[in-house]
């Protein structure tokens, strides 16, 4: 089967400069329109917005593996290695920190050159146990192919799809090193394309037995933020490409089985990485109403434990919260935390909803965010 590798102007990748103009210059503009805009916020804003941000990048990254990650756990692992403060904050797992390492290595210091310790680094963070699920894997190392070409197939057992293949692992030191040399490189490639190109190479070379994908949207990221000429992080790539999962899987496949020609596939690229940024109002509205919340309540006496639960509500609480559960985070009575609960409806907080008895439920005031509290037992 014949794959992009294969061809004799490997990798001298090609594309259609015109082709791709318009979509380009709207990517670039509302980059420029998010900086500008976070810079006006003010420090403690952007390092609010950032975490958000960061915190949706590693939790989608993962997911578009089909790896799920405990998003309290990431949000405190983030928080920690930047040094904020963040209410509820939880221990977190291994792997958990693993992964926030290697994004933070990737973005925080975005201008440091690409080397492949680094890159084993990467691979160790993500498999700090070195297996990949139940299996047992090679880990800070190139693949060695010992049990077969490396595939990405689906499908189920004799009836595979062999959707790739990736190049022989004799190859991949060679194309590695090539493909290092060419990432720390200053070239003439506008930097958005740069990143777009360096995905699409680095998925296609293959070269560790698991974790390529996580990698090569780290990449990604840092050669975005080379872009922003900033490591403060206002939108996700990789939240968008899980959102555009199929699509981004098929127009992969086509290329990697195509010429060497990229055009589509940057296309597509700059049309996700538009819709990422334009998803960032999204971010930077719930920081602003939560910065509103907070100043409009600056003078109003509050204790601890309703300081950790609004910061929690902010946060995008998932789900209804009970008051047994508001007992539970705070460790104290049920009635205490009703009397919680009553003392912020009095205070204008929260409110409470027409529905009386055990059904009950109350909400931020005004009601803005669709999170629920709920004083009934379960």
């Amino acid at each position: 089967m014949y794959f992009i590798y294969k061809h004799k102007d490997w990798p001298l990748f090609t594309w259609d400069n015109e082709t791709l103009l318009n979509q380009l210059a709207e990517v670039r503009n509302l980059q420029g329109k998010i900086m500008g805009r976070m810079e006006s916020l003010g420090f403690e804003l952007r390092r609010e917005a950032m975490l958000d941000t960061l915190t949706l990048d590693i939790i989608k990254s993962t997911e578009i593996e089909g790896v799920y990650l405990d998003k309290e756990q990431v949000r405190s692992s983030v928080a920690r290695r930047l040094g904020l403060e963040i209410a509820g904050a939880v221990e977190s797992d291994r792997n958990v920190d693993g992964v926030v390492d290697m994004m933070l290595d990737a973005t925080q210091k975005y201008a440091e050159p690409l080397t492949k310790d680094r890159l084993f680094s990467w691979h160790s963070a993500l498999f700090p146990e070195g297996r990949s699920g139940m299996y047992k894997i090679k880990v800070a190392g190139w693949r060695s192919d010992t049990t077969g070409p490396m595939q990405v197939i689906s499908g189920a057992m004799g009836h595979e799809k062999v959707h790739f293949q990736a190049p022989d692992s004799d190859f991949v030191e060679k194309e590695m090193a090539q493909f290092i040399d060419w990432f720390n490189r200053v070239t003439t490639i506008e930097p958005v394309i740069k990143s777009a190109v360096a995905h699409l190479w680095f998925v296609s070379i293959h070269p560790f037995e698991d974790g390529n994908g996580r990698i090569a949207r780290a990449l990604t990221d840092m050669l975005l933020a080379r872009s922003d000429n900033s490591s403060q992080r206002f939108y996700s790539m990789s939240a968008q490409i899980r959102v555009e999962r199929k699509l981004y899987y098929d127009i992969l496949e086509n290329t990697q089985k195509g010429d060497m020609d990229i055009t589509p596939w940057l296309l597509w690229f700059l049309s996700s990485l538009k819709n990422a940024l334009n998803t960032t109002n999204t971010t930077l509205s719930k920081v602003l109403y939560k910065a509103d919340f907070w100043h409009k309540h600056s003078q109003t006496i509050l204790n601890e434990r309703q300081h950790l639960m609004l910061n929690k509500l902010l946060d995008d609480f998932e789900g209804k919260l009970t008051a047994v559960k508001w007992a539970k985070i705070t460790k104290i009575s049920r009635d205490t935390a009703l009397r919680d609960i009553q003392d912020l409806i009095n205070k204008e907080i929260l409110q409470k909803e027409e529905a009386g008895g055990r059904s009950t439920n109350y909400e931020l005031y005004p009601a803005r965010l669709t999170c629920l509290i709920s004083d009934g037992m379960g």
